[in-house]
């Protein structure tokens, strides 16, 4: 049997009184702009035409192409490379990472090895000997229907015992007490070199809060003239071209710690900024020590807790290209 034909789709039109609507509504566009709306679509045309050959519209794409030539392509690297870094925040080449920081990231090593830090410095406290027992005291006996405390003399009052006024604790904090917590001195040195390996990831080093540029490179090895910096304001202006100034600002939030640390000398706790390893007596120390939340150390004093603060890997860490070769030795 031969095939019905198709019958045509009949385009959809609009309810009339859309239609009337979205005329008027053209006409209201052109009455403003001072159109015709018959000859709309010729007058816009000839409109965009003679603002593409303007002047305006000339110089502008002059600076724009002027941009993008500005703007320095940056040479490819392979996976375990870096850039260095110039003193105008440009780069200068690619180097390769020292095997270390090519370690595999042991969380449960680096914790282990921060709590032991921390653990170590504790101060022992405690109660004197002779706290809440410096009274003269005596005991009623038995069958007086009272409990049996000390009491003053001469005096009903209870004192020395525990939950009287004045009286000792019941069980006080013990200075004798041993905070120290033991490491093996392998696990520390690999916690160490997992810390540094975790400082070559962007995603680590963005977990932990860290500001930086996304096209920067982690760890940020600078030339060496960055030692010879003796100026703060130098030093923040190279962080500002590097793109590290907002970890900066980010640190110099200070908050008021919660706890009893408040009463202990503690009062206040900011946020930890970038990790600056330079050589040994350089100038540049007193250039970058007055930066809020920047640390310096020399690689010697590199350890678990300095590049994990609190136990959490990556933190954002900028090398003097002097001190990065020492840490190639490890």
């Amino acid at each position: 049997m031969p095939k019905k034909p198709k019958k045509k789709e009949l385009p959809q039109i609009e309810p009339k009184d859309v239609r009337k609507a979205k005329k008027a509504q053209l006409q209201e566009w052109c009455e403003t702009l001072g159109l015709d709306s018959g000859g709309l679509v010729a007058d816009l045309r000839e409109r965009l035409i003679a603002h593409l050959e303007s002047e305006e519209y000339l110089l502008i794409e002059e600076e724009e192409e002027k941009k993008e030539k500005r703007v320095p392509k940056l040479p490819k690297r392979k996976e375990g490379q870096v850039y260095l870094y110039g003193l105008d925040g440009q780069v200068k080449k690619v180097i390769d990472l020292p095997l270390a920081f090519r370690a595999e990231v042991r969380t449960d090593l680096i914790k282990r090895a921060v709590d032991a830090f921390r653990a170590n410095r504790r101060q022992p406290y405690g109660p004197g000997p002779k706290a809440g027992l410096r009274h003269s005291v005596s005991w009623w006996g038995k069958g007086r229907g009272v409990s049996r405390v000390p009491r003053l003399k001469n005096m009903r009052r209870a004192a020395q015992a525990p939950g009287t006024v004045g009286g000792r604790r019941a069980h006080p904090p013990r200075p004798e007490r041993v905070w120290e917590k033991k490491i093996n001195k392998k696990e520390r040195r690999l916690a160490r070199i997992s810390a540094l390996a975790a400082t070559s990831h962007p995603v680590l080093v963005a977990e932990r809060g860290h500001r930086f540029d996304e096209n920067l490179s982690v760890p940020v090895i600078v030339e060496d003239g960055v030692e010879e910096m003796e100026m703060t304001r130098e030093a923040a202006e190279l962080l500002e071209r590097l793109g590290l100034y907002d970890d900066v600002d980010r640190a110099t939030v200070k908050k008021v710690r919660a706890g009893k640390g408040t009463m202990r000398g503690r009062r206040y706790r900011r946020r930890r900024g970038p990790l600056v390893v330079l050589s040994p007596g350089c100038p540049a120390y007193k250039a970058f020590r007055n930066l809020p939340g920047v640390e310096i150390v020399s690689p010697e004093g590199l350890n678990a807790e300095l590049l994990a603060p609190g136990g959490l890997p990556g933190r954002l860490s900028l090398y003097s290209e002097k001190a990065f070769g020492e840490v190639e030795r490890w």
